[in-house]
C-alpha cells in the first residue's frame, strides 16, 4: 500500500468464503490489500445443518493478525450474510451452534406464522420478503426448545463475531432488519408481532445500534490484535455493498451479485404498499436512514451447488472454466425459475434443474456448460422481471444497473443482464462489501464525511466495466419464452420459497 491515510480491516464473511481485507483511506483514493481468505464450511449434525462458527472466528482472528503484522489498524469492522443467528444466555454465552439458513427445519413455518399473524400485517410492519430462510421462521421452528426458552439475547452472525472479539454486545441495525422482526418505519423490534408469533421475546430487546458506533476494543487474550477499536459497520453484507456502489442518481439500480443476487433501489423510506407486498419485495435498512427495496434471487448458488455435485462425481471445473463452457451455447437453452422452492436446499442441483426443465416440456441440459448457460440466462431473465416490478411499484425510470460483488467476474452474466433488461450494466467493484465496511469505519473517525463522498472515493479508486445491451430482438424473445415456461408475470408474485 502506498496511500498515506489510515488503515482499517474488514472481516467480510460470505456464504461460500470469508476474507480479511485491509483498506487504506486517503484524501482522494482507497487502496485494498487482501490479508487472508478462507472457506466457509458447513457441519451436518444429528439435529440439522449448521455453520462452523468457531472455525470462522478463528480464521477471522488469524486474518487480522496477518493484517497487523504489516499495517497499523485504526479499526476493525465485521459484516456477514443475513438471517442467521446465535442465541445467548444472560452472560452472553452461546447456546447451541448457529443453524444454516438452508436447514430443513423451517418447512411449514410460513404457514404456521400466517395462522398467528396475517401475512399482510407482517409485511405492513416489517416490509420483508417472505422466504423460509428468514430469521422469523427459523426462530419459530425452535421456539419451544430449551435453548429458545433460556435465551436472553439473539446475536446475528456479525454481532456474534464482534462480541467474541470485544466482549461487548450490540444488535446492529442493518443486519437486524433482515430478521423480519424489525418495524420498518421505526427501526425498533416489533415486540407485539414477536409476542403474537410466540417467539422468545426476552431475546429480542434493546435498540439496534446504527453503523459507525464504537463497540469496543479487541480483548487482551487476542494478543496480536488486542486494543484495536471495533466499529459497528453496515454489518449485513449487502448493506455494506450498497455503500460502495458508485451510483450517481435515483435512476440507478444496484445488483449485488454473489451466492445470492439482490437487485434493488436505494430509497429514503420503506415502501410497504400492497403492490410491493404482492411482488414480494423486501425493505432492508441501509446507512443514514436509507432503505434498500430489493428482491432476493437465488443467484450463483445454483452454479456453486452444481459445481460441488460435479466434483463429488470426480469432475473438477473451476468457475472460469464453467463460464467458458457456457459461452459455447446460445440463449435457446432450457429455462427455469431460479427461485423454484426445490432449488433452495443442498443436494443434487443438476438433477433438480433437469427435473424443472422436463416438467415444463423442455429438453434437460446435457453437460456442464449447457447447465451453466441455462442458469445464467434464467438468472438474467429473472433480473428483468424484478426490474420491471421495481419500476411498477416505485414509478422510477431505471436507466443503469450497477453490478457489484463477486459476480462482476462473471462477464457472461453481466452481458446477459444488460441484454435481458435492455439497460446498460456497469460492473464493479468486486470487493464492494469490504469497501463499504471500510468506508463506514473511515467516516466514524472523520476520514470521510458523507455517503456521497464515500461513493465518489469508490468511483475514483476502482475501475468498472460497462456492458451495453445487444441491439437485436433475441433477448426479448428469450425473455418472453422464460415468462411462458415459468408462468411468471410482472404484476403478480410467484409462490415463496416455501
Amino acid at each position: 500500500m502506498t496511500s498515506s491515510g489510515r488503515a482499517f480491516a474488514a472481516v467480510d464473511l460470505g456464504a461460500e468464503s470469508g476474507r480479511v481485507i485491509v483498506g487504506r483511506v486517503g484524501a482522494s483514493s482507497l487502496e485494498l490489500e487482501e490479508a487472508h481468505r478462507f472457506a466457509n464450511t458447513t457441519v451436518e449434525l444429528p439435529d440439522g445443518l449448521h455453520w462452523n462458527i468457531l472455525s470462522l472466528f478463528n480464521e477471522a482472528v488469524a486474518g487480522l493478525a496477518r493484517a497487523v503484522s504489516s499495517t497499523q489498524l485504526a479499526g476493525i469492522g465485521i459484516d456477514a450474510w443475513g438471517v442467521d443467528y446465535g442465541l445467548l444466555d444472560g452472560s452472553h454465552r452461546l447456546l447451541g451452534i448457529p443453524f444454516h439458513y438452508r436447514d430443513e427445519r423451517t418447512e411449514g413455518m410460513i404457514d404456521l406464522a400466517s395462522r398467528r399473524v396475517a401475512p399482510g400485517e407482517l409485511y405492513a410492519r416489517t416490509g420483508i420478503q417472505t422466504m423460509p430462510i428468514n430469521t422469523v421462521y427459523q426462530l419459530l421452528a425452535e421456539a419451544g426448545s430449551p435453548i429458545a426458552q433460556a435465551a436472553q439475547h439473539m446475536a446475528m452472525i456479525p454481532d456474534l463475531i464482534a462480541l467474541w472479539l470485544t466482549g461487548a454486545f450490540a444488535n446492529e441495525a442493518t443486519i437486524a432488519s433482515t430478521t423480519g422482526l424489525i418495524d420498518a418505519r421505526t427501526g425498533a423490534w416489533a415486540h407485539d408481532l414477536i409476542e403474537a408469533l410466540g417467539l422468545p421475546v426476552d431475546a429480542l430487546r434493546g435498540a439496534p445500534s446504527e453503523p459507525g458506533a464504537l463497540l469496543g476494543e479487541v480483548r487482551r487474550e487476542h494478543s496480536a490484535i488486542a486494543g484495536i477499536p471495533v466499529w459497528t459497520v453496515a454489518s449485513h453484507d449487502t448493506a455494506s455493498a450498497f455503500v460502495a456502489a458508485p451510483i450517481s442518481g435515483p435512476n440507478s439500480a444496484i445488483l449485488s451479485s454473489g451466492t445470492w443476487s439482490l437487485l434493488g433501489l436505494e430509497l429514503g423510506a420503506p415502501l410497504l404498499t400492497p403492490a410491493a407486498a404482492a411482488v414480494n419485495l423486501t425493505n432492508e435498512r441501509g446507512i443514514d436512514g436509507t432503505t434498500r427495496l430489493m428482491r432476493n434471487v437465488m443467484g450463483l448458488w445454483l452454479v456453486q451447488e452444481c459445481r460441488r455435485h460435479w466434483e463429488s462425481e470426480g469432475v473438477s471445473l473451476d468457475y472460469a472454466e464453467l463460464e467458458r463452457l457456457a459461452t459455447r451455447h446460445r440463449d435457446d437453452v432450457a429455462l427455469f425459475d431460479p427461485d423454484s422452492p426445490n432449488l433452495l436446499r443442498h443436494g443434487d442441483m443438476p438433477s433438480r434443474i433437469a427435473a424443472l426443465c422436463e416438467a415444463s416440456g423442455q429438453r434437460e441440459p446435457a453437460e456442464a456448460g449447457e447447465f451453466t448457460r441455462s442458469i445464467l440466462v434464467s438468472l438474467a431473465c429473472k433480473y428483468n422481471l424484478v426490474l420491471q416490478r421495481l419500476r411498477a411499484v416505485t414509478g422510477r425510470q431505471i436507466d443503469v444497473i450497477h453490478v457489484i460483488g463477486g459476480g462482476v467476474r462473471n462477464r457472461a452474466l453481466c452481458q446477459l443482464t444488460a441484454d435481458m433488461t435492455g439497460v446498460p450494466v456497469i460492473a464493479g467493484p468486486g470487493e464492494a462489501t469490504a469497501i463499504g465496511n471500510i468506508l463506514v469505519q473511515a467516516r466514524a473517525v472523520g476520514e470521510v464525511a458523507s455517503l456521497e463522498q464515500m461513493r465518489e472515493l469508490v468511483a475514483a479508486s476502482f475501475t468498472t466495466e460497462r456492458y451495453e445491451p445487444t441491439a437485436d430482438d433475441s433477448a426479448s424473445q428469450t425473455y418472453e419464452r422464460f415468462l411462458s415456461l415459468t408462468g411468471l408475470r410482472v404484476s403478480t408474485c410467484e409462490p415463496s420459497l416455501a
